[in-house]
């Protein structure tokens, strides 16, 4: 059986994917969060839900998540507060959760387009296509 390259494809992939996920980690720190709050405050700044609500669209348990909204509401970047037309008890972003979230997304673009800058739109969607079949492949 023949050693993986470093040159192949699925190497790169594999490198490109570490390192990116360490960069997305620099800005969470440097805010003092932690891995995932990220996740609830991009939820969020699509609106206010209900905490049950949002434990089912991260696909966590309620127990999981709700330490970490209490440490969110403590640094001031989430609320409690009436969400929805019905004005149900819920949880949304304070107007500094909505900055971090913010400076948070602008990053993640930043680094997509350091990926995928030099790519057409038609390649970027194709490329987007083949990793989506590729991820799909991988599931157990």
């Amino acid at each position: 059986m023949a050693k993986p390259s470093p040159n192949s494809s699925l190497y790169q992939l594999i490198a490109a994917g570490q390192l990116a996920h360490k960069a997305l980690l620099v800005p969470l720190k440097e805010r003092g969060l932690e891995p995932g709050d990220d996740a609830v405050l991009f939820e969020l700044g699509r609106s206010g839900t209900t905490e049950q609500e949002l434990a089912e669209t991260l696909g966590l348990p309620f127990e999981t998540l709700e330490p970490r909204l209490i440490r969110l509401i403590d640094r001031d970047l989430v609320d409690r507060r009436a969400v929805g037309p019905e004005l149900v008890p819920g949880v949304a972003l304070t107007e500094r959760g909505i900055r971090i979230r913010n400076s948070l997304a602008d990053h993640w673009a930043q680094l997509e387009e350091a990926l995928l800058g030099e790519l057409k739109p038609k390649h970027r969607k194709r490329f987007g296509q083949i990793l989506r079949r590729f991820t799909d492949l991988l599931q157990f």
